[in-house]
């Protein structure tokens, strides 16, 4: 019988597409006719705060967009943020089919800013799989540093080899891993089901 008891889950990558990759903001300054050079660079000073909840999704849009004036409002282009969040279908159900087990307590533990991550929650349902959201913007803390493994762990109050933490990248992983708890490198649905079974989980 397996000892995992809970899983923790990256939400970018897993379950959705990432929030505000730098894919997604090389296309925004496409679409908006934005110097990307002059953006990133905005973006590299600000981006840290911006996930920690340190800065509001308006803050970081003065500091990295609307500097100067524009001929599209920040509503606009917030709206546009938000449309790079797409669900990934088959991550989503087996998630859901892991949660109505209800054998496991399962928590995102994920890097996101405070206004996407909330809209991320509510559009794609989430909340109907998770019973804690351990996001960057919470917790005032960003992967791969070591204190955001302890405290979700701490939260739980469950032992670091009684959690499982699943991730797309490798160096969250590896993090994770050095705290005690157990990595499952996301890579796709079908090899996360047998990476979870290999770990005992019932699915």
């Amino acid at each position: 019988m397996s000892d995992i008891k809970v899983l923790f889950f990256d939400v970018g990558g897993v379950l959705l597409t990432n929030g505000w990759d730098r894919v997604s903001r090389r296309l925004a300054c496409e679409t908006f006719g934005i110097d990307w050079d002059e953006f990133q660079d905005r973006h590299d000073f600000v981006a840290l705060d911006f996930e920690k909840g340190n800065l509001t999704i308006g803050e970081y849009l003065e500091r990295t967009v609307f500097y100067r004036e524009r001929d599209f409002s920040q509503a606009e282009f917030i709206a546009f943020m938000k449309s790079q969040s797409v669900a990934m279908p088959d991550s989503l159900a087996l998630t859901r089919e892991l949660a109505s087990r209800g054998d496991y307590l399962l928590a995102t533990l994920n890097n996101e800013s405070r206004e996407l991550n909330d809209y991320r929650i509510e559009t794609f349902g989430l909340r109907d799989m998770f019973s804690v959201f351990l996001s960057s913007s919470y917790l005032g803390m960003a992967k791969p540093h070591k204190e955001i493994y302890r405290v979700a762990v701490e939260i739980t109050q469950y032992r670091p080899e009684q959690c499982a933490f699943i991730d797309d990248r490798e160096l969250n992983l590896e993090c994770a891993d050095l705290a005690g708890i157990r990595p499952v490198h996301f890579k796709d649905v079908n090899q996360l089901r047998e990476s979870l079974r290999y770990l005992g989980v019932a699915i």
